[in-house]
């Protein structure tokens, strides 16, 4: 069965973006030693990605004529109208993420569901039960305010801590799973 990862980036101080959406803190690190392999391993898992509407629109501005996922899958969650690359296999949603989990899972087959993000709906899913991990790479920079990594409506039960390695320039990424679902 597929599990649901939220794999993502995140500044010390616990955003995924500023609140204008500008990712330039995190942009600085690319190419760090290390995250182009842990990316590499993780996307050889993933058999669909889900993201919600303000990030698809995020990746059309940034990257208007390459799509980032080929051959994946890739369902938005969105209350606005949006059209698909050319090409690109994506499917525009709208209503509680618990109704699209079997869809979800039958996409990515015997790999994992990716909720690219964001935060917001990250923690819909999370709130709903149905995210089986959180792999966080910590980028060593204070933001001050933005987006939050996972902003659930109520605390969580303890996560547990599958691993953790230190990668370059001081990144560390950590890998949790949530309980509940196993």
């Amino acid at each position: 069965m597929a599990g649901f990862q939220y794999f993502v980036a995140s500044s010390l101080d616990g955003f995924i973006a500023t609140a204008d959406d500008n990712l330039d803190w995190l942009l600085q690190f690319d190419g760090f030693e290390g995250g182009r392999e842990s990316y590499d391993a993780f996307m050889a898992g993933i058999g669909c990605v889900v993201m919600g509407g303000e990030t698809y629109a995020w990746l059309r501005k940034h990257q208007p004529d390459e799509w980032p996922y080929p051959g994946i899958p890739c369902w938005v969650f969105t209350h606005h109208e949006h059209s698909a690359p050319k090409g690109a296999d994506v499917t525009f949603v709208r209503g509680p993420v618990k109704e699209f989990e079997s869809d979800l899972a039958a996409d990515a087959g015997d790999r994992n569901v990716w909720i690219i993000g964001g935060g917001v709906l990250a923690a819909q899913f999370a709130d709903a039960g149905l995210l089986d991990e959180l792999i966080i790479s910590i980028i060593p920079v204070m933001l001050g305010g933005g987006k939050p990594v996972l902003p659930v409506g109520r605390p969580t039960t303890p996560l547990e801590l599958l691993s953790s390695h230190s990668m370059g320039r001081g990144v560390v990424e950590l890998r949790y799973r949530f309980g509940g679902r196993a």
